[in-house]
């Protein structure tokens, strides 16, 4: 304990600014740092309070991770990983890891030397498949939580757009583990559940079922914020839409997710999704035109960025995702370069809409790079045993992308103003509960990558 507690210890100092001693107004060195030894020690250099440490080892959950690809340091597997192993920036403070990564899988394992790298250098087992993962080569479920991180790799698209990740296919394999040994543990899946609405279905319906939290989805909506607030739980919210990057079918979730999490926090909680339609290209702005609500909540983020009057329609991959829910709330996503992702939502009673962006990516590639809250809730899942928010949200903004992507097609045919989807079987309601889940504070340092081998 104490061995890894100095090693922590080492690696938060290397990569922190040199701290001042407020009363003598002296430097200390990062040696004279280091030295401060002990769970006192620890606690101060990582901003624990030491009193908020236990006296008696907790177990640490054991993960297994499974992933389609574990290449360039810009793939999800080594943004999430990385963190899981060595910790991450929360808060404005870096954070040591709270699970011990256990095992992993790679689907596409050839093309994964950072990946292989990384495990031997950390002496994680990479399994040839994933049930052999989550059993350690057992015959029983051997771990106490699973992240799947199916996004990345050399896989197809098919006629529709649709990336043909094979996160079902990871997945139900666990599944199957979970069901020969009777009983389950949590369960993290990178972005949308799948790309087939049935596949995404089952995947919840697996987690009622079997009763484990699942989580997952787009790390965006706990990104910084501009300003740092919440929309508060019962929020009058006549319509909203967001604006930003979405100009394929990964890109639209993360605009459709950061809607989610913005519009379930409205008055009487979520009640579903009544209808999906996607129109693409010049036809976007008609649209816009025929529904005023819509213009007012563009041009309010036009003002809100300084940005001249036809500044998205100059965008040569216009689209929109128009969403309505069963509660006859009114909502789309619209394709627009320099807002980061911003929502902007029409409340009840407020003259002026709210508006809360989502900016300003830290780079280039580094530890800190991208999602940092993400791996900060996949673990507190895996220690509390508790969803971070409800899976339901998962599940909606998985259908909302699929028929998204279906919208433009029927029977072969593409049509650039695709039909209106019924969607009557994403009638699942609940209320939001969570508190503010994004990020605040000092955003964090841009240092090289804690690897474990020089190159």
């Amino acid at each position: 304990m104490a061995k890894k507690q100095a090693e922590i210890a080492t690696r938060v100092a290397d990569s922190l600014p040199i701290a001042e001693n407020t009363e003598s107004k002296t430097l200390l060195t990062r040696r004279e740092m280091i030295g401060i030894t002990g769970i006192a020690g620890l606690a101060a250099l990582t901003g624990i309070a030491a009193g908020a440490v236990p006296q008696t080892e907790q177990k640490r959950p054991r993960i297994a991770c499974l992933v389609t690809y574990w290449a360039a340091p810009g793939s999800h597997a080594d943004w999430i990983i990385t963190k899981l192993l060595d910790g991450y920036w929360w808060q404005g403070a870096h954070t040591p890891s709270r699970v011990d990564v256990v095992s992993v899988y790679i689907h596409q394992i050839q093309e994964s030397e950072l990946g292989q790298k990384i495990c031997k250098s950390k002496d994680i087992p990479i399994f040839k498949t994933a049930g052999e993962a989550v059993t350690l080569g057992g015959k029983e479920l051997a771990v106490d939580g699973v992240v799947i991180v199916g996004e990345h790799g050399n896989y197809p698209t098919d006629l529709k757009g649709h990336w043909l990740l094979p996160r079902w296919w990871i997945y139900q394999q666990v599944i199957r583990v979970f069901e020969q040994s009777k009983r389950s543990v949590p369960v993290f899946n990178d972005k949308h559940l799948s790309y087939n609405w049935d596949d995404a279905k089952w995947m919840f319906d697996k987690s009622r079922e079997l009763g484990f939290p699942l989580t997952g989805g787009s790390s965006i909506p706990y990104y910084f914020r501009k300003p740092e607030i919440e929309i508060a739980i019962d929020t009058p919210i006549k319509n909203s839409i967001v604006v930003g990057g979405a100009s394929d079918e990964g890109g639209i979730f993360h605009c459709i997710d950061v809607l989610q999490a913005f519009v379930d926090r409205r008055k009487g909680g979520e009640t579903g999704v009544k209808s999906v339609q996607s129109i693409r290209g010049p036809e976007t702005w008609k649209w816009v035109e025929r529904n005023p609500w819509a213009g007012r909540l563009l041009d309010a983020v036009k003002k809100s960025f300084d940005l001249k009057p036809e500044s998205f329609q100059e965008n040569d991959r216009t689209n929109i995702c128009i969403v309505e829910y069963r509660d006859r709330t009114k909502a789309a996503v619209i394709s627009g370069r320099g807002v980061g992702w911003t929502y902007a939502g029409e409340i009840e009673g407020q003259k002026e809409p709210t508006i809360i962006s989502m900016l300003g990516w830290p780079g280039p590639y580094s530890q800190y790079h991208a999602s940092n809250a993400q791996p900060h809730w996949i673990t507190e899942m895996m220690v509390t045993k508790k969803e971070p928010y409800n899976a339901e949200r998962l599940l909606l903004s998985t259908g909302i992308t699929n028929h998204y992507m279906e919208s433009n097609w029927e029977n072969g045919i593409y049509s650039p103003v695709g039909r209106r989807i019924d969607t009557p079987y994403m009638n699942m309601s609940y209320r939001s509960t969570h508190e503010p889940m994004f990020e605040k504070g000092e955003r964090p340092p841009n240092v090289p990558y804690i690897r474990g081998f020089d190159k």
